[in-house]
């Protein structure tokens, strides 16, 4: 019997020692000829790492980003403000630009007449950027955007036009006849030189600028456009002024022709 316990005693130890063994060998043994047990990590597939995107060219520009993204936080905060104040700073230096090109003595008052043009149409012109931003959603993006540009160069080039034009002969105290002869002269011209500028401006802003930035980058190409049109303002007036001069020495000298026929035939 003290034998047969021994054995058994034995016995159970190995049948021990093997379970131990087991639990210690790696799962990749084949079990009845069946394919090995593999973990979920050795099943799941290894993705590499996603390539990290470069930041957009604006947002690495330093004091520039930064300076715009303070923009952008002003415009989120106060639309109309900002909006006035940038076209008061765009309607000045456009003027500045355009008086120091004649060489002629800055005219302060043609500067407020500026800065009241520019103060007034902010807001409406915002607004009509914003119209135009939420409206005319074609599938496709491409449509979207030349039916934009060309509303846009249909309606408000003319009207902005006529108005800026309009008021400058108003506020310099132009009569009727001479506002309306300005505009002839100023209007289809400025017009048809818009064309070639403004529908490329507008559609790259449409495309790739955010609203709250949309009028601080057509405001950069609207100091040249400004300067533009204060010149042709200038140069309409003037040319109206030369020829209203040019009519008052012929009627002086028509006067004077027939006061001496007058006098001749008294004498006679």
């Amino acid at each position: 019997m003290a034998v047969c316990a021994a054995v058994r005693t034995a016995f159970r130890r190995q049948i021990q020692n093997l379970e131990k063994f087991r639990q210690r060998r790696p799962h990749s043994s084949k079990v009845n000829g069946a394919k090995p047990i593999q973990s979920a990590q050795q099943q799941a597939p290894i993705t590499p790492p996603a390539k990290i995107q470069p930041p957009p060219l604006w947002l690495r520009l330093g004091p520039l980003t930064r300076a715009a993204q303070a923009y952008g936080r002003t415009h989120q905060k106060r639309p109309y403000t900002t909006q006035i104040l940038t076209s008061l700073f765009i309607f000045l230096c456009g003027d500045i630009s355009a008086q120091s090109i004649g060489g002629d003595e800055h005219d302060f008052g043609r500067t407020a007449r500026a800065l009241f043009i520019g103060g007034t149409s902010s807001v409406p012109s915002y607004l009509w950027v914003v119209y135009l931003s939420n409206s005319f959603n074609f599938a496709s993006r491409a449509l979207s955007i030349a039916a934009r540009v060309a509303v846009n160069q249909i309606v408000f080039a003319p009207l902005f036009n006529t108005y800026f034009f309009g008021t400058q002969a108003v506020l310099s105290g132009a009569s009727p006849s001479e506002i309306w002869e300005r505009l002839v002269k100023t209007v289809p011209p400025s017009i048809a030189n818009s064309v070639k500028l403004w529908p490329a401006v507008m559609a790259i802003n449409f495309a790739f600028v955010p609203l709250p930035f949309r009028s601080m980058f057509s405001g950069t190409v609207a100091v040249g456009w400004q300067t533009y049109l204060s010149w042709l303002n200038k140069k309409a007036e003037e040319s109206i002024a030369a020829e209203a001069e040019a009519a008052a020495v012929a009627t002086v000298g028509k006067v004077e022709e027939v006061a001496a026929s007058a006098i001749a035939k008294a004498a006679a």
